[in-house]
């Protein structure tokens, strides 16, 4: 015979699941919020069991932490699938980030020796590392890193842009091209512009308390 589940029950199950999901993958409620397009404030509301996420979100819940929608509302369900799960080695994403980095410098250092040992004298080439670097980073960062921190590295990608663009002219056509960088100010708007602000939760429960004095009245 199948067991009623209250809502206030159904929420503090949810809240304990998603609590010890969250966990598990090593994300802050920040970071869940940022992947769900939703405030720390929401997530918090949710591991707390103020509030239930709508079916929408258990389903992007349910992709993101490699489990079913029903383990997200089933009791005990969350310390099951973990356990299932097979370990996985851990990326140390930074130091990853960081090795891909050095490695674009070393390359470019070695094509300036060999130039310079041609007798060719290019300094622009590290100019060029630049773009290379932040393309490399917000690659890395968009899959193992915090998506927030992508709005930094794509508007560093700009200017270092205008600027290898601007480097080039300069060195090989003598053209002080300096209106060429005008073009980062609209490039920035439109990269700020581009990161949406995490969405509140509803507030369902305000929302049932008012049709409640509705009702009475």
């Amino acid at each position: 015979m199948a067991v009623e589940v209250t809502p206030d029950a159904l929420k503090a199950i949810t809240a304990r699941n998603i609590a010890r999901l969250r966990t598990a993958a090593h994300l802050t409620q920040y970071e869940l919020g940022m992947k769900l397009n939703y405030s720390d404030k929401a997530v918090s509301r949710w591991e707390r069991g103020e509030a239930i996420p709508d079916a929408f979100v258990l389903k992007q819940m349910s992709e993101l932490f490699g489990v079913s929608v029903d383990e997200l509302l089933r009791d005990g369900a969350a310390e099951n699938a973990l356990r299932a799960a097979k370990p996985k080695n851990k990326i140390d994403a930074p130091r990853v980030m960081m090795i891909s980095v050095l490695g674009i410098w070393a390359l470019a250092l070695l094509v300036f020796i060999v130039l310079n040992l041609a007798g060719i004298t290019q300094f622009v080439i590290f100019i060029y590392a630049l773009p290379i670097s932040f393309i490399t980073l917000l690659v890395m960062n968009s899959k193992w890193g915090r998506i927030h921190m992508n709005l930094y590295i794509i508007s560093a990608l700009i200017w270092s842009l205008l600027l290898t663009l601007y480097m080039t002219f300069y060195t090989f056509m003598n053209a002080n091209w300096w209106i060429l960088f005008l073009l980062g100010i609209p490039a920035q708007l439109i990269v700020l512009l581009s990161f949406k602000k995490p969405k509140p939760v509803p507030d369902d429960d305000k929302s049932i308390a008012n049709q409640s004095k509705m009702s009475a009245r």
